[in-house]
């Protein structure tokens, strides 16, 4: 499965610090349990590259 490969997938998503002073992306689905911890550098990269790719999705439709 790729990034533009349409999924019925549902899943949720909690983001959130830790007690150990990672941020924490969590993710919850139909029998996965997926906790991801970065450091706050690393989660800063993330939240840029998110941003990026919402900016890109709004130059593409102009929104």
């Amino acid at each position: 499965m790729g990034i533009n490969t349409p999924s019925e997938i549902t899943a949720n998503l909690q983001i959130g610090p830790t007690d150990e002073g990672m941020v924490r992306i969590y993710i919850e689905g139909d029998g996965i349990e997926l906790p991801m911890d970065f450091d706050p550098e690393e989660a800063r990269e993330i939240a840029e590259e998110i941003l990026a790719a919402a900016a890109g999705v709004e130059q593409q439709t102009g929104k």
